[in-house]
């Protein structure tokens, strides 16, 4: 899982031009040619059938409309159930890479103790100390995941699509695995469910972070890619549906590398 922060951290983007190009203030900062992959031919999937072009988009407006509002009050107590346990915000924010190479904040419930961002390493495994018991319960349920719908209605993510990752992983791709910035990343995807005991495999492993980008990240990047060369309604739909069984057979998100919130 990343860590998350404020949202303010040192990987600032800046928008340069007209283009879009962006920048990123700090060491691991992105190439330009990871950052403005353009979405041409080079696309591994199909990017110019009718579904990915127009009606995906509109699947993603509706559903994530509906949810928000079906949400909301369970969002609220969440809210509250957060703030009475640790001190810190309800949501936390960080700087992902999004299609086309573009940085944008993802939004989650916060699941950690507040400013875990300045302690301890990017990942987080099973057992970390800085997860609150709320945090673990809202994890275990994906609840802490909800806010990214308001990610999909700003056009940031898809419902379904590639898994967003942090600037610094991103500047490890090679040209093969940049494509998979030619897709809008989702809420969910085959990566996510496929490595849904994540924090469990990173526990048994002292170099984490080596760990995650040498061998897990390699793994993801490559189920993500074979979703991007199959996109189609019913392959979405096959991915949701998995997703909710897998939320509703409450146990398993011992895993899923999402952020350090």
């Amino acid at each position: 899982m990343h860590l998350s922060g404020s949202g303010d951290g040192a990987y600032k983007p800046r928008r340069v031009g007209r283009q879009a190009n962006w920048t990123l203030h700090g060491p691991a900062a992105i190439g330009s040619q990871a950052m403005t992959s353009g979405g041409s031919s080079a696309v591994p999937g199909r990017p110019g059938t009718f579904y990915v072009r127009y009606a995906k988009r509109v699947l993603d407006l509706l559903f994530a409309a509906g949810g928000l509002v079906v949400a909301l009050p369970l969002l609220a107590v969440c809210g509250v159930v957060i703030r009475l346990e640790s001190e810190g915000p309800m949501f936390f924010r960080q700087w992902r890479v999004g299609k086309d190479g573009r940085p944008f904040q993802i939004i989650k419930l916060r699941t950690m103790v507040d400013k875990a961002d300045q302690s301890g390493l990017k990942l987080t495994a099973r057992g970390d100390p800085r997860i609150t018991k709320v945090g673990r319960w809202l994890r275990n349920l994906k609840l802490d995941e909800l806010p990214q719908l308001l990610n999909v209605l700003r056009g940031e993510m898809s419902l379904v699509g590639p898994r967003p990752e942090v600037p610094e992983y991103v500047a490890h791709y090679d040209g093969h695995q940049r494509k998979v910035l030619d897709f809008r990343p989702g809420v969910t995807g085959p990566a996510s469910l496929a490595f849904v005991g994540e924090e469990s495999l990173l526990a048994g492993h002292t170099g984490k972070e080596d760990f995650y980008v040498k061998t897990l990240m390699v793994r993801k990047l490559n189920l993500d890619l074979a979703y991007c060369q199959r996109v189609s309604l019913l392959e979405d739909f096959r991915l949701i549906v998995l997703t909710l069984r897998s939320v509703l057979s409450f146990g398993q998100s011992g895993g899923s590398r999402e952020d350090v919130s």
